[in-house]
């Protein structure tokens, strides 16, 4: 009788998880597809694209899914990144420069991508374990599997904003001469500095969409009332180009002393080209030295195989036919 008890708690307990677990799981489906789906009904969704038409729908919901990550690290940040928030002024600095040359340049950001750091953290420590006790069971190996999948997930933010920035920083360096053209046909036909400016930003929103946002950007700060010096200052430093550096300084000091504007980015725009052929010609001698490595590893063994291999093959044959006799 105690046994049949003991089974039907058993089940019961069973029922109830499954309960829970099915109401977890709709829970966080209901979520989802709250904040990154339209919910609206069918005649309201026809009627927004007749309205805005097919593109400005889909805009919109990249929006809405954008604004529901925004707003759940933002819930979120207070409570969890002050842990791993930076400890002082320097440290907090360098996060937001990195961060800025990547292309985050909202307020909070160092505050998301803290918190962010601690969710892959949490993520990590999870699929770790999970995959740690599968494989090795309760053991000792278990254990550094948790902690070396944790250590990656934590890390593995610091790693996509360095990605990030770093082929941002490439866009940059390889769109500027094109800009800097543009900016000296639009300096010679009459223009100045800000109108150049503003007109490669409205040109070259498809071939160089980075570069035309920082000039767009730097357009709206000179609108707003910033010195021309403060502008081009953080157009050079937000993004860590040195390229771009240069640029700016240059800029600035032809503002200063009001040289030729189109002479001087005529010259940079021919540096910067000569500098981009010079580290393309630079890659290509490299190519013979990276191409020792698989073709010893992967070639030589294929070509040895194919010529030496019947030859082996024969010798084998002749010595086993000297040995039978």
């Amino acid at each position: 009788m105690e046994s049949l008890f003991f089974i039907a708690e058993i089940e019961f307990a069973v029922y109830l998880v499954g309960i829970a677990v099915f109401g977890c799981v709709a829970a966080g489906g209901w979520w989802f597809a709250e904040t990154f789906f339209d919910t609206s009904t069918r005649s309201e969704s026809r009627l927004d694209q007749l309205s805005k038409g097919r593109s400005g729908g889909i805009m919109d919901s990249k929006r809405k899914a954008k604004a529901g990550i925004a707003r759940l690290l933002e819930s979120a940040s207070p409570a969890v990144s002050d842990a791993v928030q930076p400890k002082n002024e320097k440290e907090a600095n360098k996060l937001r420069e990195k961060l800025e040359s990547a292309g985050f340049r909202h307020d909070a950001a160092s505050r998301y991508f803290s918190t962010l750091k601690v969710f892959s953290a949490i993520a990590g420590l999870f699929l770790g374990g999970l995959g740690s006790v599968i494989a090795y069971g309760a053991s000792t190996q278990a254990v550094i599997g948790l902690i070396c999948a944790g250590g990656f997930f934590y890390m593995l933010p610091e790693f996509v904003v360095n990605f990030i920035a770093s082929r941002r920083k490439d866009k940059i360096f390889l769109g500027l001469p094109d800009a800097l053209d543009l900016m000296v046909v639009c300096v010679e036909a009459g223009l100045g500095l800000d109108q150049a400016m503003r007109r490669v930003a409205d040109e070259m929103v498809k071939s160089h969409t980075v570069i035309a946002h920082e000039f767009k950007l730097c357009n709206q700060q000179l609108q707003m009332g910033s010195t021309r010096e403060v502008v081009l200052t953080e157009l050079g430093s937000r993004n860590g180009v040195p390229d771009l550096k240069t640029l700016t300084s240059v800029m600035i000091q032809v503002d200063r002393f009001g040289t030729s504007v189109g002479k001087a980015l005529r010259t940079q725009s021919d540096a910067m080209r000569v500098r981009r052929r010079q580290i393309a010609e630079e890659k290509a001698a490299k190519t013979a030295v990276k191409l020792i490595f698989p073709l010893v590893l992967f070639i030589f063994p294929g070509i040895f195989v194919v010529l030496v291999g019947p030859a082996a093959i024969r010798m084998v044959e002749e010595l086993g036919k000297m040995r039978a006799r």
